[in-house]
Protein backbone atom coordinates (compact mmCIF):
# COMPACT_ATOMS: atom_id res chain seq x y z
CA UNK A 1 0.00 0.00 0.00
CA UNK A 2 2.89 2.25 0.82
CA UNK A 3 4.47 1.63 -2.32
CA UNK A 4 1.45 2.38 -4.39
CA UNK A 5 1.24 5.83 -2.78
CA UNK A 6 5.08 6.59 -3.47
CA UNK A 7 4.42 5.69 -6.99
CA UNK A 8 0.70 7.08 -7.37
CA UNK A 9 1.22 10.38 -5.49
CA UNK A 10 5.43 11.56 -4.69
CA UNK A 11 6.90 9.47 -7.52
CA UNK A 12 9.88 8.05 -5.93
CA UNK A 13 10.09 5.13 -3.66
CA UNK A 14 12.73 7.20 -1.83
CA UNK A 15 12.20 7.25 2.17
CA UNK A 16 13.39 10.30 2.18
CA UNK A 17 11.83 12.02 -0.30
CA UNK A 18 8.47 10.72 1.11
CA UNK A 19 9.24 12.04 4.25
CA UNK A 20 9.98 15.58 2.75
CA UNK A 21 6.64 15.77 0.88
CA UNK A 22 4.61 14.67 4.14
CA UNK A 23 5.92 17.27 6.09
CA UNK A 24 5.49 19.77 2.76
CA UNK A 25 1.72 18.48 2.69
CA UNK A 26 1.87 19.41 6.68
CA UNK A 27 3.49 23.37 6.27
CA UNK A 28 0.60 23.21 2.69
CA UNK A 29 -2.13 23.15 4.84
CA UNK A 30 -1.16 26.30 7.23
CA UNK A 31 -2.94 29.75 6.48
CA UNK A 32 -1.58 33.29 6.31
CA UNK A 33 1.65 34.89 6.72
CA UNK A 34 3.30 32.10 8.77
CA UNK A 35 2.23 28.83 5.78
CA UNK A 36 3.75 31.47 3.56
CA UNK A 37 6.38 31.87 4.68
CA UNK A 38 7.50 27.93 5.18
CA UNK A 39 6.60 26.82 2.00
CA UNK A 40 9.00 29.65 0.60
CA UNK A 41 11.53 27.91 2.49
CA UNK A 42 10.84 24.42 2.51
CA UNK A 43 8.82 23.76 -1.11
CA UNK A 44 11.20 24.90 -3.26
CA UNK A 45 13.62 22.11 -2.70
CA UNK A 46 10.26 19.20 -3.25
CA UNK A 47 10.08 20.30 -7.04
CA UNK A 48 12.44 19.14 -10.16
CA UNK A 49 13.77 22.50 -10.18
CA UNK A 50 12.26 26.13 -9.14
CA UNK A 51 13.55 29.65 -9.58
CA UNK A 52 13.80 32.59 -7.03
CA UNK A 53 10.46 34.29 -5.64
CA UNK A 54 8.18 31.61 -6.42
CA UNK A 55 5.21 31.85 -3.92
CA UNK A 56 2.71 29.10 -2.96
CA UNK A 57 -0.56 29.33 -1.46
CA UNK A 58 -2.30 27.33 1.03
CA UNK A 59 -4.00 24.54 -0.02
CA UNK A 60 -1.77 23.49 -3.20
CA UNK A 61 -1.94 19.78 -4.14
CA UNK A 62 0.70 18.26 -5.66
CA UNK A 63 2.21 15.15 -7.24
CA UNK A 64 5.04 13.70 -8.74
CA UNK A 65 7.05 17.33 -7.62
CA UNK A 66 10.23 16.06 -8.88
CA UNK A 67 9.00 16.26 -12.32
CA UNK A 68 7.55 19.86 -11.75
CA UNK A 69 9.60 22.66 -13.11
CA UNK A 70 8.88 26.39 -12.22
CA UNK A 71 10.94 29.43 -13.36
CA UNK A 72 11.48 32.78 -11.00
CA UNK A 73 8.58 34.55 -9.14
CA UNK A 74 5.76 32.15 -10.29
CA UNK A 75 2.79 32.86 -8.10
CA UNK A 76 0.34 29.61 -7.30
CA UNK A 77 -2.62 30.65 -5.77
CA UNK A 78 -4.72 28.95 -3.07
CA UNK A 79 -6.18 24.95 -3.99
CA UNK A 80 -4.26 24.37 -7.52
CA UNK A 81 -3.50 21.25 -8.48
CA UNK A 82 -0.43 20.46 -10.26
CA UNK A 83 -0.38 16.86 -10.99
CA UNK A 84 3.15 15.50 -13.14
CA UNK A 85 2.44 12.22 -13.40
CA UNK A 86 4.13 11.23 -16.70
CA UNK A 87 7.32 8.40 -15.65
CA UNK A 88 8.48 8.82 -19.01
CA UNK A 89 9.98 12.13 -18.59
CA UNK A 90 11.83 14.14 -15.79
CA UNK A 91 9.92 17.18 -16.75
CA UNK A 92 6.23 16.69 -18.12
CA UNK A 93 5.13 20.16 -16.26
CA UNK A 94 6.95 23.77 -16.26
CA UNK A 95 5.59 26.76 -15.87
CA UNK A 96 7.64 30.19 -16.87
CA UNK A 97 8.94 32.55 -15.11
CA UNK A 98 6.41 35.08 -13.99
CA UNK A 99 3.72 32.56 -14.33
CA UNK A 100 0.40 33.27 -12.24
CA UNK A 101 -1.70 30.60 -11.45
CA UNK A 102 -5.18 31.96 -9.72
CA UNK A 103 -7.09 29.45 -7.35
CA UNK A 104 -8.19 26.16 -7.91
CA UNK A 105 -6.43 25.80 -10.80
CA UNK A 106 -5.84 22.35 -12.12
CA UNK A 107 -3.14 21.19 -14.70
CA UNK A 108 -2.61 17.60 -15.21
CA UNK A 109 -0.36 15.39 -17.15
CA UNK A 110 -1.21 11.60 -17.39
CA UNK A 111 1.45 10.29 -19.16
CA UNK A 112 1.57 13.85 -21.08
CA UNK A 113 2.95 17.54 -20.69
CA UNK A 114 2.01 20.69 -19.60
CA UNK A 115 4.38 23.85 -20.73
CA UNK A 116 2.95 27.25 -19.75
CA UNK A 117 5.47 30.47 -21.55
CA UNK A 118 6.43 33.81 -19.27
CA UNK A 119 4.43 35.92 -18.07
CA UNK A 120 1.45 33.64 -18.62
CA UNK A 121 -1.70 34.51 -16.33
CA UNK A 122 -4.67 31.21 -15.95
CA UNK A 123 -7.62 32.39 -14.60
CA UNK A 124 -9.88 30.88 -11.25
CA UNK A 125 -10.72 27.40 -11.84
CA UNK A 126 -9.31 26.71 -15.13
CA UNK A 127 -8.60 23.01 -16.12
CA UNK A 128 -5.51 22.28 -18.33
CA UNK A 129 -5.29 18.46 -18.92
CA UNK A 130 -2.72 16.37 -21.30
CA UNK A 131 -2.85 12.66 -21.53
CA UNK A 132 -1.34 10.26 -23.71
CA UNK A 133 1.66 11.98 -25.44
CA UNK A 134 -1.07 14.63 -26.74
CA UNK A 135 1.00 17.86 -25.05
CA UNK A 136 -0.38 21.04 -23.97
CA UNK A 137 1.46 24.23 -24.74
CA UNK A 138 0.74 27.61 -24.51
CA UNK A 139 2.81 30.56 -24.82
CA UNK A 140 4.29 33.89 -23.57
CA UNK A 141 2.21 36.76 -22.53
CA UNK A 142 -1.07 34.58 -22.81
CA UNK A 143 -4.26 35.73 -20.77
CA UNK A 144 -6.48 32.59 -20.43
CA UNK A 145 -9.66 33.45 -18.27
CA UNK A 146 -11.59 31.74 -15.50
CA UNK A 147 -13.43 28.57 -16.00
CA UNK A 148 -11.59 27.25 -19.24
CA UNK A 149 -11.39 23.94 -20.12
CA UNK A 150 -7.58 23.17 -22.07
CA UNK A 151 -7.66 19.36 -23.38
CA UNK A 152 -4.65 17.48 -25.07
CA UNK A 153 -6.00 13.99 -25.66
CA UNK A 154 -9.25 12.85 -24.38
CA UNK A 155 -10.79 11.08 -27.24
CA UNK A 156 -10.71 7.72 -26.75
CA UNK A 157 -10.62 4.70 -29.50
CA UNK A 158 -13.88 3.40 -29.93
CA UNK A 159 -13.56 1.35 -33.03
CA UNK A 160 -13.91 -2.18 -31.02
CA UNK A 161 -16.41 -3.39 -29.16
CA UNK A 162 -15.44 -6.08 -27.45
CA UNK A 163 -13.79 -4.34 -24.84
CA UNK A 164 -14.31 -1.20 -22.94
CA UNK A 165 -13.69 2.10 -24.76
CA UNK A 166 -11.49 3.42 -21.24
CA UNK A 167 -9.43 0.66 -22.33
CA UNK A 168 -9.09 0.95 -25.85
CA UNK A 169 -6.44 3.81 -25.64
CA UNK A 170 -6.54 7.90 -25.82
CA UNK A 171 -5.66 9.23 -29.65
CA UNK A 172 -2.84 10.69 -30.53
CA UNK A 173 -3.46 13.92 -32.38
CA UNK A 174 -1.24 16.47 -31.50
CA UNK A 175 -2.62 18.06 -28.31
CA UNK A 176 -3.22 21.65 -28.05
CA UNK A 177 -0.69 24.58 -29.13
CA UNK A 178 -1.64 28.35 -27.62
CA UNK A 179 0.74 30.76 -29.05
CA UNK A 180 2.14 33.84 -27.59
CA UNK A 181 -0.09 36.81 -26.71
CA UNK A 182 -3.67 35.13 -26.67
CA UNK A 183 -6.65 35.96 -24.76
CA UNK A 184 -8.84 33.23 -24.24
CA UNK A 185 -12.36 35.06 -22.02
CA UNK A 186 -13.96 33.17 -19.43
CA UNK A 187 -15.40 29.50 -19.73
CA UNK A 188 -13.50 28.78 -23.19
CA UNK A 189 -12.94 25.40 -24.43
CA UNK A 190 -10.14 24.25 -26.22
CA UNK A 191 -10.22 20.90 -27.60
CA UNK A 192 -7.49 18.39 -28.42
CA UNK A 193 -5.57 19.04 -32.02
CA UNK A 194 -6.38 22.65 -31.89
CA UNK A 195 -3.50 25.23 -32.55
CA UNK A 196 -4.58 29.02 -31.77
CA UNK A 197 -2.12 31.43 -33.38
CA UNK A 198 -0.25 34.55 -32.12
CA UNK A 199 -2.67 37.47 -31.15
CA UNK A 200 -5.55 35.39 -31.26
CA UNK A 201 -8.80 35.71 -28.98
CA UNK A 202 -11.61 33.45 -27.89
CA UNK A 203 -14.56 35.05 -26.83
CA UNK A 204 -16.41 34.01 -23.30
CA UNK A 205 -18.00 30.63 -23.79
CA UNK A 206 -16.31 29.95 -27.19
CA UNK A 207 -15.58 26.08 -27.85
CA UNK A 208 -12.80 25.98 -30.25
CA UNK A 209 -12.72 22.97 -32.58
CA UNK A 210 -10.49 23.99 -35.50
CA UNK A 211 -7.75 25.91 -35.84
CA UNK A 212 -7.40 29.78 -34.94
CA UNK A 213 -5.31 31.79 -37.44
CA UNK A 214 -2.72 34.04 -36.29
CA UNK A 215 -4.97 37.65 -34.64
CA UNK A 216 -8.59 35.84 -34.88
CA UNK A 217 -11.57 36.41 -33.07
CA UNK A 218 -13.68 33.27 -32.44
CA UNK A 219 -16.92 33.20 -31.61
CA UNK A 220 -19.39 30.34 -30.79
CA UNK A 221 -20.12 26.56 -30.61
CA UNK A 222 -18.58 25.84 -32.45
CA UNK A 223 -16.42 28.65 -32.86
CA UNK A 224 -16.25 30.35 -36.21
CA UNK A 225 -13.63 33.20 -36.97
CA UNK A 226 -16.05 36.82 -36.26
CA UNK A 227 -13.33 39.00 -37.29
CA UNK A 228 -9.73 39.82 -37.32
CA UNK A 229 -7.74 42.16 -34.56
CA UNK A 230 -6.60 45.05 -36.87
Amino acid sequence: MLSRYQDVVVGSRSAWKLIYYEWCLLVGALPGALGLFLRKLFWPRMFGSCGRGVAIGARVVVRHPGRIHLGRNVVISEGCILDARNPQRHDPLILGDDVNLSNDVMISCKNGSVRIGERTGVGARTIIHSADDNPVVVGADAAIGPMCYIVGGGNYNIDRLDAPMSMQGVRRTGGVVIEDDVWLGANVTVLDGVRMGKGAVGAAGAVLTKDAPPLAICMGVPARVAAFRQ
